[in-house]
């Protein structure tokens, strides 16, 4: 399930964190992280379609981070 803060990458390859849920499983806002010639970072409305997946992040306790 997308939630607002999820880390999604588009399927252009683009990584995107949603800031907002428009319409679940259908149209989100998203600021997406644009890497062609320049960095930038743009705010845009993308569909549910355009997502390839989602990132999950998981916990390593710093004293096994090493």
């Amino acid at each position: 399930m997308i939630r607002e803060y999820t880390k999604v990458r588009l399927k252009t390859g683009e990584i995107a964190h949603i800031i907002e849920i428009l319409e679940q499983n259908v149209a989100y806002v998203a600021e997406i992280i644009r890497q062609s010639g320049e960095f930038s970072v743009t705010i845009d409305q993308i569909n549910h379609s355009e997502i390839e997946s989602i990132f999950v992040e998981t916990e390593t306790p710093l004293s096994h981070a090493i």
